[in-house]
């Protein structure tokens, strides 16, 4: 029966039955297919290891190891010399190793403080008596963990503080409890109960706060280690500036030393888009006690991820949270920790983007949480557009006829978004080419061409403003010409966050053609002349970045204006581009305004586009340009230095402004 051109929708009843008969046994043929397939496949595989299997066992392949061994080695090399480029590279690789370990050192147990140091921190008296509650859910402690644990609790110098552990460890580990009471008897700080029923993390925890009468509640891990001066550095943090909430950075660490470094994580200032898409604040989290009456307790639908879930919540309602920039956490890594594998805990990552579903959904936000390629709980979050406004793309040009045209092709092509127009603003071209291509652009519906003709040489400034106040669209993009669309929703996904109350410019990552990373954000400080730098910077595109940055969309201090979008009511609002950076730093100047408009800048990764620009094109030393643009840093750094003083908030200052890689900064480099 032929079936293929029949359309059941036009049969008669009696012939339906018939109809579907055929479908079935046709589907079914076809899976009978593939199974003999499948069959010889696997006979093939079986018949192949049996001669592997051979080979491996014969004389020959015994003999020829130390040859095998250095054919890997020299493929090893060239695998090192494709990632990064050159010997140069290589050898950047090793130094930068070299400069982190040397850097490391400094903290672990060398930055304790001494003995002088501790009594002086045990005897500062400050403005405010605060007692910190430290709760530490138990679960079958190992006995070596739990010592050390309560150890690092009682070498606080700051000595205000209680530690409430609440103990659901099953009748197998009855020496948990006789450890904690042992210190509980020797120290009246130390507060112990035993829960008859475990009642997972989060009900634990809940226990420790039932406990606590403290006026700010730390939350600390039962196999972990808390920094000498940890409460005391909090102390000051509430003292000097208010702070309600307070998190630092953190160490992962494995065997019986904290110098043993696994992981050293420096983090930034609070970043509201860095935590919802990762749970970058993690350890070690006090807040005031007022907050968690506000928030509630932990929720234990969200065990495993019952931190993020809890820390989204706080910091919602925080007044002011404070990061201390220093290592005072240390998360101890073996095999039943979260540190070790949470790849193998599902619950947790379903957990975490149920926190994360659920807080969006508290902030009146729409969207979709999964998980990414650097890891199960670092998040790409996709949020649901509000609208289709119109976006404008503002491309400046002068000839270079080849690179626009490979520019608005790839957005006429590729793009996904069909609500747009391009507004080519063309600035005193010479070449006849560029002029045919300017009327045939004419004919597309989509393009229009703005002619800028004021007399005064370039100046990228005043050209984008000129087009800026002539745009149709609600959006505006800021785009080069020697740009190229490489994500088919690159609009979207600028969209999805340009779109947001709390939002000012988004940021694309960009490659150069050798598939190098050009821009994923921008520092201020960095680089050479303490101005402004690009993170992560000729690093190869598929590199995680630090602690898997180039993997979720983060909020940033700037972006370039190679490709920027902004609403062009927050556009006008600042005045637009300053016209008196006519080639370099405008974008960064912009972005610092909208961040005085108390607007959040964003860099998202999911939006992927080339630009052209030459890596290798530097300033010329001796011409005009070099002139120009040592005035405009000039300039720059006086009009932020009140910013560029406290550092980029969004880059740790335990890092050095001379490397876009985040490499550690070394004792007493500045």
């Amino acid at each position: 029966m032929n079936i293929e051109n029949r359309n059941p929708s036009r049969e008669t009843d009696e012939n339906l039955t018939e109809y579907y008969r055929a479908l079935y046994n046709r589907e079914c043929e076809k899976n009978d297919e593939l199974a003999a397939q499948l069959e010889e496949a696997e006979k093939h595989i079986e018949e192949l290891d049996y001669k592997l299997g051979r080979i491996k066992n014969s004389f020959a392949w015994k003999l020829s190891k130390p040859l095998r061994g250095a054919m890997h080695t020299c493929v090893r090399i060239r695998d090192v010399y494709r990632q990064y480029g050159s010997p140069v590279g290589v050898a950047r690789k090793i130094r930068r190793k070299m400069r982190q370990k040397n850097a490391e050192k400094q903290h672990g147990l060398a930055s304790f403080p001494d003995e002088a140091e501790a009594k002086r921190q045990r005897e500062t008296v400050f403005p405010r008596e605060i007692t910190f509650s430290i709760l530490v859910p138990l679960y079958n402690t190992p006995e070596k963990f739990l010592r050390e644990m309560i150890a690092s609790v009682q070498a606080q110098t700051y000595e205000n503080w209680e530690l409430c552990m609440a103990d659901g460890s099953d009748a197998e580990h009855e020496e948990v409890g006789r450890i904690c009471q042992e210190y509980a008897a020797a120290d009246s700080r130390i507060k112990y109960r035993k829960i008859e029923k475990n009642l997972g993390i989060s009900g634990n925890t809940n226990v420790c706060f039932e406990m606590a009468s403290g006026d700010y509640i730390g939350l600390f891990d039962h196999d972990d280690l808390l920094h000498p001066s940890v409460l005391y550095e909090y102390m000051k943090v509430i003292c000097e500036e208010g702070a309600d909430y307070i998190y630092c950075d953190e160490v992962t660490f494995e065997g019986d030393s904290i110098d043993n470094m696994l992981t050293i994580h420096f983090k930034p200032d609070f970043s509201i888009d860095n935590l919802r898409a990762n749970n970058y604040i993690c350890h070690f989290s006090v807040f005031s006690e007022k907050l968690l009456e506000e928030s509630g307790l932990f929720r234990s639908e969200y065990d495993g991820s019952q931190d993020h879930d809890m820390i989204l919540r706080l910091t919602a309602r925080a007044k002011k949270i404070v990061h201390v920039p220093k290592i005072l956490y240390y998360w101890r890594s073996h095999p039943a920790s979260t540190a070790a594998d949470i790849g193998a805990k599902t619950y947790a990552i379903d957990a975490a983007k149920r926190a994360v579903l659920a807080h969006l959904k508290s902030c009146g936000l729409d969207g979709s949480v999964e998980s990414t390629r650097a890891f199960p709980t670092i998040f790409r979050i996709k949020y649901k557009l509000t609208g289709y406004p119109k976006i404008s793309i503002i491309i400046p040009n002068r000839d270079h006829m080849e690179d626009l045209k490979r520019c608005v092709d790839s957005i006429l092509n590729k793009s996904t978004y069909e609500n747009y127009e391009i507004l080519v603003v063309e600035n005193n071209s010479q070449k006849p080419e560029t002029m045919e291509y300017y009327r045939l652009l004419e004919s597309q519906p989509k393009v229009r061409i703005l002619k800028y003709e004021e007399p005064g040489g370039f100046n990228y400034s005043k050209i984008n403003n000129y087009a800026a106040a002539q745009a149709a669209g609600g959006y505006l993009i800021l785009l080069n010409n020697d740009t190229k669309v490489i994500t088919r929703e690159w609009m979207e996904e600028l969209l999805m966050y340009a779109q947001r109350d709390d939002v000012g410019a988004v940021g694309a990552k960009l490659y150069y053609a050798d598939n190098t990373i050009q821009h994923a954000g921008i520092v201020i400080g960095l680089g050479a002349h303490r101005a402004a730098g690009h993170t992560h910077h000729l690093l190869p595109r598929e590199n995680l970045g630090y602690m898997g940055r180039l993997c979720y969309a983060q909020d940033v201090t700037a972006v370039t204006g190679a490709c920027l979008m902004v609403r062009k009511e927050i556009y006008d609002r600042v005045g637009g581009l300053d016209e008196s950076f006519t080639v370099a730093l405008n974008d960064v100047d912009f972005c610092l305004r909208v961040r005085k408009l108390g607007l959040l800048n964003i860099f998202t990764p999911f939006a992927e586009l080339y630009h052209y620009e030459s890596k290798s094109r530097g300033l010329d030393k001796d011409g005009e340009s070099a002139k120009r643009y040592e005035r405009e840093v000039a300039v720059f750094r006086e009009r932020w230095k009140e910013e560029l003083e406290k550092g980029d908030p969004y880059f740790n200052p335990n890092f050095s402004l001379d490397h876009a890689t985040y490499e550690l900064k070394m004792p007493g480099e500045q």
